[in-house]
């Protein structure tokens, strides 16, 4: 029978053979790369560019390869034959082309996930690998037949168990990152991870029940499953916060994919960023599917006939703008379907002709075309005439109109006749305002209605005309070369001559607001508005999503709060795919129950079944007696907290989640406390850290959405619910709230504040 330790040494051995290759697949793709930038910038422009696209593509593999180093191997699968196939992040193979490690995502390690005692076909049993850097440091084994002579293996070497790799990742501590779930995958969340790319999905889950994981390892899965497809249209990540973002950057390059975008709803336009906050009811407002008719308004105004039209005086003949001309022109214009500004072009130049047909009309012989071109030219500068062209068709950037929108109340009022005079009110603002987050939606209607400014426009024309000439160049270099191996490509040379362009897919995407992608995993799907969804509906023609929330942590008055509602008239009923995650990983049972029980009393959806550990002592309650002392308390328990789940090392995160107006001064205090109790080179530590990356973070429940904490102190819990701007969203801030913490939950408030707030 074999020993636990020689379990180890005996799947070390198989450890090392894996990181071998892939220390010779590095060096390979070295030596390739310095053998490419060696050769220098001598040769041809065809010769050079080739090189340039080699050393790329190499470029590219190297952090690939380098990315997965991180516990490469993680699993194993023994089926009945006695054959034994390694699970790991990426592929391998040896030199002969004989099999080292299967990719997490192809079909054959899929019973590492899905596999039960019940539906295990030629699977007998799933080892669990844990590794320390290269080195093997635990191994456990799920037999799935019973029958299998591996039981008594398994149970002779103390390797039998279940569901331990995945209870040590929940025990460990939080490091501000988060780290993949790929070795402890588990069966409800694979399926919802290989479900087929052409069909919306949307996941509903409670708190730690996985949802972001499942999500990104849902892209991960698809961009290796539809290489081809996805290759040059890229997938896009839309997130509630940039500290979520920073949270998640480091999931998809561990699984070896570094090609995605993630961005937020502020920052989805390229250059443009939503950096103030509307109040809760305006941002209801704004994200009313109404405003696409406000945007559509605002822009029709811009479209009219003059009440007075000017004659023009070309070489001695009066040339007049008739009204009949303006309503032809506009509506030739409309013909075209072409955004305002691009529209522009065709209504000009017909008002133009007309008026040169009035100049050719009075004339007693027929002009030469130089004659007419000249008269064209001399109305178009004409002053009057200009000034009345752009009275009759005004041309428009996004940003202005915005503006102008909630700048002038009349104009507001007259767009949107259905705000009441206090909406109207309520969301006027000087004009010049800087942009807020829901007013991204409303930009993004007005570019799409828009369309580029005309003097954009006129860059990009320059621009595209040089680019085609480049790319003719591309191919007749090619062509001249004679490379047709299908290895360098015209728009690899194209975008290797143009420095402007060498970017991969994913960073062209992101500096494209008219780059549609081929998947979008949308996060924190729950608080996106009509508008918001307008925005990414218009970014994704396929219809494929992978759509991430909880309704029952809805914190936008325009939010979902039913998933229907929101997907039937998006994608049309019964063409999208509703999966419930009904385990909670991240709270203990404790944690879970109070967080449930106060959500079930308060009328809120909880999909949650169950939470997968009891941790004693997870829940602690704090009573304050004197309210002046209320900051000192949360300090003290913050310090206690800090020793207890705070390393030296960066691991280990905690927060306090307090009323908006109470955060300055419990900083202040939190802080100080600190100051005065730990020695000086680690409260320095901390207080350096920037505020995505905290270790000890004090923030309202807004702030803390997406993420998770070792332990976490709720103040106050009655003043949240007060500010909140609804019941229905005070119990979900709450739910948010107490649903943070892996570790521990400590609840810190006044006499008044249980009175007011029972939990």
């Amino acid at each position: 029978m074999s020993s636990y330790s020689s379990q180890l040494h005996e799947e070390q051995a198989a450890v090392n053979c894996a990181y071998q290759r892939l220390d010779a697949l590095r060096d390979q793709a070295h030596e390739r790369l310095d053998a490419v930038r060696s050769a220098g910038s001598h040769g041809s422009p065809t010769q050079r560019t080739e090189r340039d696209s080699f050393a790329t593509m190499y470029e590219d593999r190297l952090a690939q390869l380098r990315a997965v180093e991180d516990r490469l191997v993680f699993g194993r699968l023994d089926d009945v034959h006695g054959d034994r196939r390694y699970i790991g992040r990426i592929g391998l193979s040896s030199e002969q082309h004989e099999p080292i490690l299967t990719d997490w995502r192809a079909e054959a390690a899929r019973p590492f996930y899905e596999a039960t005692p019940s539906n295990h076909g030629d699977i007998v049993m799933r080892r669990h690998i844990t590794l320390h850097f290269r080195d093997v440091v635990g191994i456990e084994d799920e037999v799935l037949d019973v029958h299998s002579s591996q039981v008594d293996h398994a149970s002779s070497a103390g390797t039998l168990t279940g569901e331990g790799a995945l209870l040590a990742s929940l025990s460990s501590r939080r490091t501000g990152k988060m780290t993949d779930i790929v070795a402890t995958i588990q069966g409800e969340q694979d399926r919802i991870i290989r479900a087929p790319l052409d069909r919306p999905v949307v996941v509903q889950g409670g708190p730690g029940t996985g949802k972001t994981a499942v999500a990104l390892h849902r892209a991960a899965y698809l961009l290796y499953t539809h290489r081809r497809k996805l290759g040059n249209s890229g997938v896009l990540v839309v997130g509630p916060s940039s500290a979520f973002l920073h949270y998640i950057d480091q999931v998809l390059p561990s699984l070896g994919e570094t090609g995605v975008v993630s961005r937020t709803i502020a920052d989805l336009i390229p250059g443009m960023r939503g950096e103030a906050l509307d109040t809760a009811r305006n941002a209801m407002l704004k994200g009313d599917r109404r405003m696409r008719e406000v945007i559509e308004n605002a822009v029709a105004a811009r479209e009219r006939v003059p009440a007075k039209l000017p004659t023009a005086r070309i070489n001695g003949i009066n040339v007049p703008m008739l009204r009949i001309d303006v309503e032809q022109a506009q509506i030739d214009a409309h013909r075209t379907r072409q955004p305002h500004n691009k529209a522009r072009e065709t209504f000009v130049r017909n008002v133009l002709s007309a008026m040169r047909s009035h100049y050719v009309e009075q004339l007693d012989y027929t002009p030469e075309q130089a004659e007419l071109t000249d008269v064209t030219l001399q109305l178009r500068l004409n002053d009057d005439v200009r000034h009345t062209l752009n009275l009759a068709w005004l041309p428009m950037t996004g940003l202005w109109l915005i503006d102008q929108l909630f700048s002038k109340p009349k104009q507001l009022r007259r767009f949107a006749p259905w705000l009441r005079d206090d909406d109207v009110t309520s969301l006027m603002r000087p004009q010049g305002s800087a942009l807020t987050r829901c007013d991204i939606a409303l930009l993004d209607e007005a570019l799409e209605l828009l369309g580029p400014d005309p003097k954009v426009m006129a860059r990009q024309a320059a621009l595209e005309a040089k680019r085609s000439q480049d790319e003719q160049f591309a191919k007749d270099s090619l062509a001249q070369s004679g490379v047709s191996n299908g290895i360098v490509s015209s728009r690899m040379l194209l975008d290797e001559m143009n420095a402007a362009d060498a970017e991969a897919v994913a960073q062209r995407a992101g500096s494209d607001r008219e780059w549609t992608y081929g998947h979008i995993v949308v996060d924190e799907a729950q608080e996106l508005t009509a508008m918001d969804w307008r925005m990414l509906m218009r970014r994704c023609p396929s219809r494929s999503f992978t759509i991430v929330g909880d309704v029952a942590q809805t914190a936008a008055l325009g939010g979902t709060r039913r998933w229907r509602d929101t997907m039937d008239p998006l994608f049309g009923a019964g063409r999208w795919d509703l999966d419930e995650l009904t385990i909670n990983y991240r709270n203990p049972q404790e944690v879970s129950n109070i967080a449930s029980t106060f959500a079930h009393r308060q009328g809120l959806y909880i999909s949650t079944v169950n939470a997968v550990r009891a941790l004693p002592n997870s829940v602690v309650r704090i009573s304050v007696t004197d309210p002046g002392l209320l900051n000192e308390t949360v300090a003290h328990h913050t310090l206690d907290l800090v020793s207890s789940f705070v390393g030296d090392d960066g691991t280990g995160r905690i927060a306090i989640i307090a009323p908006n107006d109470r955060l300055a001064v419990l900083r202040a205090t939190v802080y100080e406390l600190m100051r005065r109790h730990l020695a000086l080179d680690r409260f320095a530590k901390l207080a350096a850290q920037h505020s995505w990356d905290e270790q000890v973070t004090i923030c309202d429940t807004e702030m803390v959405k997406g993420l998770e904490y070792d332990a976490v102190i709720v103040v106050q819990p009655a003043e949240i619910e007060a500010q909140a701007p609804s019941r229905l969203v005070a119990a979900s801030d709450l739910y948010v709230a107490m649903t943070r913490p892996t570790q521990r939950l400590l609840i810190v408030r006044t006499r008044d504040d249980e009175d007011q707030l029972p939990l």
